[in-house]
C-alpha cells in the first residue's frame, strides 16, 4: 500500500498554489515553482502532531534529547556523518541562517562567492547585507555541469572573497557533487582563509545511482565550515520552520551563539521540533517512495520533451526534485515568460532568477507532484513550442 498521498492544495493558503496570482498575475496557472511537495507528510508526522494537539497545551517548549538523537542517527545512517550534540544549533529556516552567517562572518564590502546558476536567495542575502556578489559560473558540459576550479580560485584571489556559499546538492542544476569535487573547492577555500556555508538542505533527495557526500566529512575543514540542513525538503515540512545548523568548531559556535543572543533570536516552534523528530524516526519508507515518484516524473517529462523537441537540453538529475530545462532552441529569453505563462498556463521558476540573462531561456520545474501534472505540463510545452 502506498505511503505517499497526493493532495489538491488549492484553497488551503498554500504559497505554491494560492500564491500564483500574487506572483505571476494569474490564479489559474498550474504551479510547478516553489520547492515544496504536493504530498501529505509521512503518517508518523501526522500522528506525532495529532498527539501534541490532543494534549492541548502549547506553552514554551524544551527541545528533548530524543530530537538530537533522531537527527544524529539520521546523519550517521544515511550520510556517514557523526555529528555531536554540542555541534547542533537551530534556525527557523536555512535562508535566515545563511543571512545571519553572512552578516556574522563577513564585513560590508567583502566578497561572497556563489556558483550560478544557483538558488537566488543567496544573491539576495549578499546584496541585502551590503556585501559584494562574486560569481564563478558552473561549466555546462554535454549532460551536466561542473565547477570551474581555476576561475573559482582566481575570483577568490582577486575579488576579496571572504565567504563561499556552497549549494550541495545543487539547486537548480541537480548536481550531487562527488567527493573529489568537494575537496578541490574546500582546499582552495582553506588555502585562502575563506569561510564556507554548505547548504545541504536537499541532501536526502538523491536519485538512484548517486551518493551524496557531506562536505564536512571530506577533510579537516571545521575551522572554516558551517553546514545547514533541514527535514523540510526531505519530508515536506517547510511550514514547520525548523532547520539545523551544524558547527563543529568551538570558536565558530561561540560566535554564532553570541550573534543570535544579541539579536534575541532563540528557540523555535514546538510543532516544528515534533514534526522533524518524528520524520527522522519514522519517515524513511515514505521518503523512498517519494524518490521513486521523483525519478519517474523526471523520466516522464524528459521523454515527452525530448521526443517532440529534440533540441531541448536537460541535464541529468542526480539530486533534488527540481528539473532544469533549456528551451533556448525554441523560445527566446524575451518571450519565455509569455510563452510559459500565457500560452502554456504554467507557473515555474525562470532561469534568469538563478543567474541573470545567461540563463534566460531556462526554466526550473518542480517534480514533486502527481504524475498527471507533469504529463500535462510537458504536453502543453510541446504543443505550444511545436506550433511556433
Amino acid at each position: 500500500m502506498s505511503q505517499v498521498t497526493y493532495k489538491d492544495r488549492l484553497g488551503t493558503d498554500c504559497s505554491k498554489w494560492d500564491g500564483c496570482e500574487e506572483k505571476f498575475g494569474d490564479k489559474n496557472l498550474l504551479p510547478l515553482w516553489v520547492a515544496d511537495m504536493d504530498f501529505e507528510a509521512p503518517s508518523c508526522v501526522k500522528e506525532a502532531l495529532r498527539k501534541y494537539v490532543d494534549f492541548g497545551v502549547f506553552g514554551y517548549y524544551r527541545v528533548p534529547d530524543s530530537y538530537y538523537e533522531a537527527f544524529i542517527s539520521w546523519e550517521k545512517t544515511y550520510h556517514s556523518y557523526e555529528v555531536k550534540k554540542e555541534w547542533i544549533r537551530f534556525a527557523r529556516g536555512v535562508v535566515p541562517a545563511f543571512n545571519w552567517l553572512i552578516h556574522m562572518l563577513t564585513e560590508e564590502g567583502d566578497g561572497v562567492l556563489i556558483t550560478p546558476p544557483v538558488y537566488y536567495p543567496f544573491k539576495d542575502a549578499i546584496v541585502n547585507n551590503n556585501r559584494m556578489v562574486i560569481e564563478s559560473p558552473l561549466v555546462r558540459l554535454e549532460d551536466h555541469y561542473e565547477l570551474d576550479y581555476e576561475d573559482f580560485e582566481q575570483k577568490i584571489k582577486e575579488q576579496n572573497v571572504k565567504l563561499f556559499i556552497f549549494c550541495t546538492p545543487h539547486n537548480p542544476v541537480g548536481r550531487v557533487w562527488k567527493r573529489d569535487e568537494i575537496v578541490k573547492v574546500l582546499d582552495i577555500c582553506k588555502k585562502y582563509g575563506v569561510y564556507v556555508i554548505a547548504d545541504e538542505i536537499h541532501q536526502d533527495i538523491i536519485m538512484d545511482g548517486y551518493q551524496k557526500v557531506t562536505a564536512a566529512t571530506t577533510g579537516d575543514y571545521d575551522e572554516i565550515m558551517v553546514t545547514l540542513t533541514a527535514a523540510t525538503k526531505t519530508f515536506n515540512l517547510a511550514g514547520c520552520q525548523n532547520s539545523i545548523v551544524v558547527i563543529p568548531d568551538e570558536t565558530l559556535r561561540k560566535r554564532y551563539d553570541d550573534y543570535l543572543t544579541k539579536l534575541r533570536i532563540t528557540g523555535g516552534n514546538a510543532f516544528g521540533y515534533i514534526a522533524v523528530q518524528s520524520a527522522y524516526e519514522g519517515g524513511r519508507a515514505w521518503l523512498d517512495e517519494v524518490l521513486n515518484i521523483i525519478e519517474e516524473n523526471y523520466q516522464l517529462m524528459k521523454s515527452i520533451l525530448e521526443e517532440k523537441l529534440p533540441k531541448v537540453w536537460i541535464p541529468k538529475l542526480e539530486g533534488t526534485y527540481l528539473m532544469w530545462i533549456d528551451l533556448g532552441a525554441y523560445v527566446s529569453a524575451q518571450e519565455i515568460e509569455t510563452v510559459i505563462q500565457k500560452q502554456c498556463g504554467l507557473a515555474v521558476d525562470y532561469g534568469s532568477w538563478f543567474g541573470g540573462e545567461a540563463y534566460g531561456t531556462f526554466i526550473r520545474v518542480n517534480l514533486a507532484t502527481e504524475k498527471e501534472n507533469i504529463r500535462l505540463a510537458a504536453e502543453k510545452i510541446v504543443e505550444v513550442l511545436e506550433a511556433k
